[in-house]
């Protein structure tokens, strides 16, 4: 399967190398696939991952990965061309971070909670089926993550069932336990656990945790 990662930072380039791993064709949309940076990456760490424009990895995947700073969704998706999104499933790994510092080690995000950037995005792609996923932990954990305590969850959440199984099916092939929170609205409470992520990591210096639900 054929899987575009728009967005080509660290989280877009640890996802990039992740499906690599697992035997996708992954193509890494940027703004300008010819940049040195890029080329560097693609050569040196990067390597079966093919770089292309916003608009030529929205055409090529089946499966999309929406992963720049959400202040930058919007414009993104208009030069990658909304319509490329239309029936696809598109995970949402974004969260809504303000351009001030934390304060007293607490993020500050540009949304409230009467909306959410999940909820943004599935209102800006209304034909595609947004998952939000992996925006809970640090891209150095996203795949396969190993714990003393047991294996992590992914929390998620979005409209449409069958879009939810098969990233369910895509996070336990990357290690993870999977919670389906219910629909996109929940995405409020799952970018608040961004937050709770960070505040350890701003507080102590430690940035090698995840979250696991425990079942009884």
């Amino acid at each position: 399967m054929k899987v575009g990662i728009i967005g080509s930072g660290a989280v877009g380039q640890a996802l990039g190398r992740a499906f690599t791993e697992l035997g996708y064709e992954v193509m890494l949309g940027t703004r300008d696939p010819g940049a040195p940076k890029i080329h560097e990456w693609l050569t040196k760490t990067g390597k079966g991952v093919k770089a292309g424009t916003f608009e030529d990895t929205a055409q090529f995947g089946e499966i999309l990965v929406l992963c720049p700073l959400f202040r930058a969704v919007e414009d993104i998706l208009k030069l990658a061309g909304k319509e490329n999104f239309k029936g696809k499933v598109v995970i949402d790994t974004t969260n809504p971070i303000a351009d001030e510092p934390p304060k007293d080690g607490v993020l500050r995000y540009v949304t409230t909670g009467k909306e959410s950037a999940g909820e943004l995005i599935q209102k800006w792609l209304p034909d595609a089926y947004v998952v939000k996923a992996f925006n809970s932990v640090g891209n150095a954990l996203m795949f396969k993550p190993k714990f003393e305590e047991g294996q992590p969850t992914m929390f998620i959440c979005g409209n449409n069932s069958d879009a939810k199984k098969k990233v369910t099916q895509i996070l336990k092939d990357f290690g993870w336990d999977v919670m389906d929170s219910g629909s996109i609205e929940a995405s409020n409470a799952l970018e608040c656990l961004c937050i709770i992520w960070c505040a350890r990591g701003f507080l102590d210096g430690q940035w090698n945790h995840a979250f696991k639900l425990l079942k009884k």
